[in-house]
């Protein structure tokens, strides 16, 4: 039986070969373009400027998603909505693609009026040709800091300015990116891991007393979570809890 098997696959295995190159010389011509990417010689200093410039661009997309990160009030509310499901303890519910795309969606709100000042005051007049590429990123780091300075507490600015070792500056326009950004993360982290606690606290007490009852019953061996679960989502549910806690993210930046 296994030799018939390999006979009958030896046959197949003939005609595709003896068919596939007469079929293949009958079927049109498909063009296939033709991509080069070498390095040559620049002609004139504008070649270089060009090349820099491409070269600038694809950098700053290849780091979009850090700067969206980590410049934006994405980084307080995924650690919110993280800490919000962890005291649930319903494990991989919300999943996370379903919490990352509302922190997304939650930080394009926040940001908008910032984001459209960018558009406004550095992108437009870019592509209109009005404004050099120098003063384009000048303008659109402006929205940009402004909010990372209202969101930094002073301490957290302070402490890398000291890091630092540069003169202390004069004025919130003189505090240099290298400076504000890291500030601003920390000052982010401390935030939303104070709203977690908050977030906690009344599920925590929830836990405190379905144990309490479930040890006064004599019924140690239950686990006190599987019967507290129930209880948390509906405590959950009579408050309203993602439009309170979406209502207290939202205007935390403000």
């Amino acid at each position: 039986m296994v030799t018939r098997i390999k006979i009958v696959l030896a046959i197949f295995a003939l005609m595709f070969v003896l068919v596939i190159p007469h079929s293949a010389l009958a079927a049109p011509l498909i063009p296939v373009p033709n991509l080069n990417i070498g390095v040559e010689a620049a002609n004139n200093p504008q070649d270089v400027a060009l090349s820099l410039q491409i070269l600038f661009t694809l950098t700053v997309l290849s780091l979009a998603p850090s700067i969206l990160i980590m410049m934006t009030s994405f980084t307080r509310i995924i650690i919110v909505l993280s800490f919000i499901r962890s005291a649930l303890a319903t494990q991989q519910v919300p999943p996370n693609q379903i919490l990352i795309g509302l922190a997304l969606f939650l930080t394009f709100f926040t940001m908008s009026p910032y984001f459209e000042q960018i558009n406004n005051n550095a992108l437009q007049p870019y592509l209109a040709g009005t404004m050099d590429q120098e003063s384009a990123m000048t303008q659109g780091m402006k929205p940009m800091r402004e909010f990372m300075l209202k969101q930094t507490r002073e301490n957290d600015l302070a402490l890398f300015v000291n890091l630092s070792d540069k003169e202390r500056p004069n004025s919130p326009e003189d505090v240099p990116a290298s400076v504000l950004i890291p500030a601003f993360i920390i000052s982010e982290l401390k935030t939303a891991f104070q709203i977690g606690f908050l977030i906690y606290i009344p599920f925590i007490v929830i836990d405190m007393v379905v144990a309490s009852t479930l040890m006064a019953m004599g019924m140690m061996m239950v686990p006190p979570v599987m019967i507290s679960l129930p209880f948390k989502i509906l405590l959950f549910i009579l408050v309203d809890g993602w439009h309170l806690i979406i209502r207290s993210l939202v205007t935390s930046f403000n």
